[in-house]
C-alpha cells in the first residue's frame, strides 16, 4: 500500500457535498490510503492562508465547493502559487448553467446579487447545522439562538418539521416531552414567543408508533405503542400546554408537513414582530 495521501476540503458550508463526491470517486482507488481534512465555513480570503500552508506542508490536494466566484479564484491562485493541485467542484457546474441559461451566475446584471445569494445560502447552512445539533433535546446550548422551539411527545413530527424549516433558513430546536419528566428549566429562560407545542390524536399516534417499531423489527405490542400509555403521554402534554398558555399548540394529525410549517412560521414571525420577508 502506498503512503497516506491528504485531501483537503474547503467549503463555505459543511463540506459534506464535497466529501460525498470524493468518497464516491475514491472507490476506484481502493489501494490508496487517503485522509480527508475538512475546513468548513470558509468565507473570506483571510481564512485561506493557514489552510494553504498546511496543504503545502503535507503535499495534499485541495477540493473545494464555494459559491463566491471571487473566493474560488483566490483558492485557485493561491494553490497554483504553491504548486498545489486544486479541484473546483462547483465552478464548472455554475459555468455550464451560465451557458445553458444565458446568464451570469456571478451577477446576472445586478450589482451585489451574488452577495445576496451567498447570504441566503449561508443562512440555510447555518440553520441546518444548528437544527441537527439541537434535534430531540440533544443539547440545550445556545437554545436562545433558535428562531423556533418545538415541544411535543415522541412521533409528533418534531424532527421532520425541524429539518424542513431549517432548509428554509430557520434555526429550530426541538424538545421531547417525556412522561413524568420535567421540561428542562432552560426552556423557560428563552423568549417564550418562539415556543410551539405539537399534539396528535391517539389513533394516529398509535399507528405511527406501531409502524415505526415494525420497520425496525421491534415488538409493536409493547408499552410504547399501547393505547393506555399513549393516552397518558397525551394527557401529560396537554397539561403542560395548559400551564404554558403562551405557547400556541398545533395538532399535526393527518396534516401535510408544509401546511403545519407554514402556519408555525406565520405565527412565530407575527409574535416576534418579524417582517413578512421572514416568511417562506
Amino acid at each position: 500500500m502506498s503512503n497516506s495521501s491528504s485531501i483537503f476540503i474547503i467549503s463555505d458550508g459543511t463540506g459534506e457535498t464535497a466529501a460525498v463526491m470524493i468518497r464516491a470517486a475514491l472507490v476506484q482507488y481502493a489501494d490508496q490510503e487517503v485522509t480527508m481534512v475538512r475546513h468548513k465555513n470558509i468565507r473570506s480570503e483571510q481564512q485561506l492562508q493557514p489552510i494553504i500552508d498546511e496543504v503545502f506542508e503535507r503535499r495534499g490536494l485541495i477540493v473545494y465547493t464555494v459559491v463566491s466566484a471571487q473566493l474560488r479564484r483566490k483558492i485557485q491562485e493561491m494553490g497554483l502559487s504553491k504548486g498545489i493541485p486544486c479541484l473546483d467542484l462547483l465552478g464548472p457546474i455554475l459555468g455550464t448553467l451560465d451557458t445553458f441559461f444565458g446568464v451570469s451566475s456571478s451577477t446576472q446584471g445586478q450589482a451585489g446579487l451574488l452577495r445576496v445569494v451567498d447570504d441566503q445560502y449561508f443562512k440555510r447552512i447555518e440553520a441546518i447545522e444548528y437544527t441537527v445539533k439541537h434535534d430531540d433535546g440533544k443539547t440545550l446550548t445556545e437554545l436562545d439562538k433558535a428562531d423556533i422551539i418545538l415541544v411535543g411527545i415522541s412521533r409528533t413530527s418534531k424532527t421532520p418539521l425541524s429539518i424542513f424549516l431549517s432548509h428554509k433558513g430557520w434555526k429550530v430546536a426541538n424538545i421531547p416531552l417525556v412522561l413524568n419528566q420535567p421540561i428542562p428549566e432552560k426552556v423557560f429562560t428563552v423568549d417564550q414567543r418562539k415556543i410551539v407545542g405539537l399534539i396528535i390524536d391517539m389513533d394516529s399516534l398509535q399507528r405511527i408508533r406501531k409502524n415505526r417499531l415494525e420497520k425496525f423489527g421491534q415488538d409493536p405490542g409493547g408499552e410504547y405503542a399501547s393505547m393506555a400509555h399513549i393516552a397518558k403521554e397525551i394527557d401529560y402534554a396537554t397539561e403542560i400546554f395548559k400551564k404554558n398558555k403562551r405557547w400556541p399548540v398545533f395538532n399535526v394529525t393527518e396534516r401535510a408537513l408544509e401546511e403545519t410549517a407554514s402556519e408555525i412560521t406565520r405565527i412565530v414571525a407575527a409574535r416576534m414582530g418579524w417582517p413578512d420577508s421572514a416568511l417562506f
